[in-house]
């Protein structure tokens, strides 16, 4: 894959999907500035996204600030829990909205998820604007199908002491 520094870029984080395939496959938190720095690279940061839920307890608000300070908008959504006690909280066509709207001015859109749902958009991105598309992922949670539409997928799961935060707790894995 050739990578210029030219390249104008646009990132957008399911913070939910990173969140739960790491705690599920590590028992670990991600380091999402890594993931930032790393997958622009050199080329030029236009705009990078990251999309979360809040809860009625609000815990998640120091860590929405620490995406902030690491050069993340920060997009959130309250948590829908309905009547039988059901929790619902997905950003999946908010981010693709936004997808199609940056791939208009950038050259790449990073999109750091492995929801096999997003395939349509990565199609759809690549035959209409001529955009590359990117994924970041862990592969062990990530579609293949998505792997595979993508331009270029780069495994978390080969470079976790880049991508994870040390868990003291656990040791390292």
């Amino acid at each position: 894959m050739s990578i210029y520094k030219e390249q104008r870029v646009g990132v957008l984080v399911d913070i939910q999907n990173l969140y739960y395939s790491a705690k599920v496959l590590y028992g670990r938190k991600v380091n999402f500035g890594a993931i930032l720095k790393e997958s622009v690279g050199d080329r030029k940061l236009i705009r990078a996204i990251a999309y979360g839920i809040k809860t009625m307890e609000g815990l998640e608000k120091n860590f929405f600030e620490a995406l902030e300070k690491v050069g993340y908008d920060v997009k959130t959504k309250d948590l829908q829990i309905f009547p039988g006690g059901a929790k619902k909280g997905d950003w999946d066509v908010g981010i693709a909205m936004d997808a199609v709207k940056l791939s208009q001015s950038v050259d790449v859109i990073i999109l750091v998820s492995g929801d096999g749902d997003y395939i349509p958009l990565v199609e759809y991105i690549q035959n209409t604007t001529g955009c590359r598309v990117e994924v970041v992922a862990f592969a062990e949670s990530a579609s293949a199908k998505l792997m595979e539409a993508v331009d270029s997928f780069t495994n978390m799961s080969e470079n976790k002491r880049k991508f994870l935060i040390a868990n003291m707790s656990r040791g390292r894995k």
